[in-house]
């Protein structure tokens, strides 16, 4: 039996806010072009005919978007990155434990369904990135990813999980070097003391040149949280980890910031991330899925690459 999960008051949490700014990032990441149609195995088809501008438009994202970067680029440094995952990894803190479909339950119940460019509800966005992915005929563990990418979000509700939407949503970007000119509104750097630190500011930082990508300290969010969950607790290919972790990483794998960073290995996975971008962002339009029809094929889905079943959140 899973244990009961502790989550603070929604009032204090705001999971329509959160989803708010999560899609106002999204929409400026779409029409800025950062979301190129590109594969893991073949080309895209479920997006082939979308009309982008149907959602919500640029100029009424940027202003909310850019005040959302500016805390988050003040905010995301190598100490405050430090102390995350002391208290992720903290023998203190009560993990909360559940089967995976319960975590989107739950993600389901704690963020409200307002989001500006559909009224469906966060398990119906899941199950249209999964269903997107499986259409395209991509491999079981792909679909996978898609149906678990955004419970990372669930972080926002654990106590000492984060300390508000910056560090929960939002473009990610390493910290302990040197912020690259490539990351959106790299001005907004400037407030972060780390951009000052002898250090920190260097170009490689405490890192050296060939290191891996998996090597950076990359900025605290819902898709670091969720990586570290399955990292240790699934049967999930580096692949699929890998879009897990570096989906919002739009300064590597668009921009080819940080590639200096890059080892053997590092080009397929890549590959991979820029193969599940544009089921991440345009996917949200797709028909409505009947959740109750689709529940006995993703249960046996997460079954096969969860075989302890309860999982330590």
């Amino acid at each position: 039996m899973a244990v009961a999960v502790d989550v603070l008051p929604v009032h204090y949490r705001d999971g329509a806010a959160l989803e708010a700014i999560s899609d106002a990032v999204d929409t400026v990441n779409v029409i800025r072009g950062l979301a190129t149609p590109t594969t893991f195995d073949a080309e895209s088809r479920f997006d082939s005919e979308k009309d982008k501008s149907t959602f919500r438009q640029y100029d009424e994202a940027c202003d909310r978007v850019r005040s959302f970067y500016a805390e988050q680029h003040a905010r995301q440094t190598v100490a405050h990155n430090m102390a995350a995952r002391e208290r992720f990894y903290s023998p203190s803190r009560r993990r909360p434990e559940m089967t995976v479909w319960e975590a989107i339950e739950k993600l389901n119940t704690l963020i409200d369904d307002s989001d500006p460019d559909t009224e469906l509800s966060q398990i119906q966005h899941l199950l249209q990135s999964a269903e997107a992915i499986r259409r395209d005929g991509k491999p079981r563990w792909m679909q996978l990813v898609g149906l678990i990418h955004d419970l990372g979000k669930l972080m926002l509700f654990f106590d000492g999980c984060s300390e508000g939407q910056w560090d929960v949503v939002g473009d990610t970007f390493p910290v302990g070097c040197r912020f690259d000119e490539r990351c959106i509104y790299p001005e907004t750097f400037a407030a972060n003391p780390d951009s000052r630190h002898e250090l920190y500011s260097t170009q490689h930082g405490i890192y050296q040149p060939g290191c891996g990508i998996n090597q950076l300290l990359m900025s605290w969010g819902h898709d670091e949280y969720l990586y570290l969950v399955l990292k240790d607790q699934s049967a999930l290919p580096p692949e699929a980890l890998a879009m897990v972790r570096f989906h919002s990483f739009y300064p590597w794998h668009k921009e080819g910031a940080y590639r200096e960073f890059m080892t053997e290995g590092d080009e397929m996975l890549l590959h991979a991330v820029r193969a599940f971008n544009p089921y991440d962002l345009y996917s949200k339009s797709d028909d409505v899925p009947k959740v109750d029809e689709l529940k006995p094929y993703y249960l046996e889905l997460i079954d096969e690459f969860f075989p302890q079943k309860i999982i330590k959140w």
